[in-house]
């Protein structure tokens, strides 16, 4: 079942063509990485994708009313900024809103929502702890549960790893996946190719606002596409462990 569909999508800023023809489509079940070089796009395709940014070309979610594009998608910006001090458990419990008439009480099935989230995100001694005083790295896993909360088919998460330690990187990639298995869909930015390449299904690579490749992991980054692209050279390999990537050096 596709939960996404694009086509043609293109935006300009201040007169510049940030994003060209970008056209793609997001199934159930797939954890899909995006990855790029800095000022490739990602974040801008992520925003237009939502209806956030002005664009040209079709979305399918961001057509949509906004309180039928929040049950269609949660999202997660870069801005890690909570600006109340409200405990974990209220502001995760935000990410019910879209599915909450004006006034109506949560739920038992929306307070289960908070819970699971709670738990997915590794939460539950934080329930009752004000949020903004919490670590960035614990601020980020807190936003990542109020995502997680919304419950949507679609996740889309837009450097959710940055500044977390390898542990919480690792189980927080591996919280999407599950996901996948569930029956739903992520789209994630990354700049950690080897994390892509463990945990994602699928790799798409933009390079000025133009999609280069979409495909499994261990087909798009070929020794070609990291040297045009990012630059360096890698260490691929498949072992009992699974995928490893470990970028070697930068190619002059």
């Amino acid at each position: 079942m596709t939960l996404l569909s694009v086509e043609g999508l293109a935006v300009s800023l201040g007169g510049r063509a940030v994003l060209q023809d970008v056209s793609l489509t997001v199934d159930k079940g797939e954890v899909v990485g995006l990855i790029g070089p800095n000022g490739a796009g990602k974040t801008t395709l992520m925003r237009a994708i939502l209806g956030i940014l002005p664009h040209h070309g079709h979305s399918s979610l961001a057509q949509l009313p906004p309180r039928a594009r929040g049950r269609a998608a949660a999202w997660m910006p870069q801005s890690r900024e909570i600006a109340w001090p409200v405990s974990v458990e209220t502001l995760v419990a935000l990410g019910r809103t879209p599915h909450l008439a004006p006034g109506q009480r949560a739920s038992a099935e929306d307070r289960a929502a908070v819970d699971h989230a709670l738990e997915r995100m590794g939460l539950q001694e934080f329930r009752h702890r004000i949020a903004t005083a919490l670590s960035g790295g614990e601020q980020a896993r807190v936003l990542m549960a109020r995502a997680l909360a919304q419950d949507a088919p679609l996740l889309m998460a837009d450097e959710p790893i940055a500044g977390l330690d390898p542990a919480h990187q690792i189980s927080t990639m591996r919280a999407f996946a599950s996901l996948a298995g569930e029956g739903q869909a992520v789209i994630v930015s990354l700049h950690d190719l080897g994390l892509g390449v463990r945990h994602c299904t699928r790799l798409i690579v933009l390079d000025q606002g133009r999609i280069v490749a979409d495909g499994a992991p261990t087909s798009v980054l070929t020794p070609a596409l990291l040297r045009d692209i990012f630059g360096i050279s890698a260490w691929f390999e498949t072992t009992p462990q699974g995928a490893v990537f470990q970028p070697l050096e930068v190619l002059e």
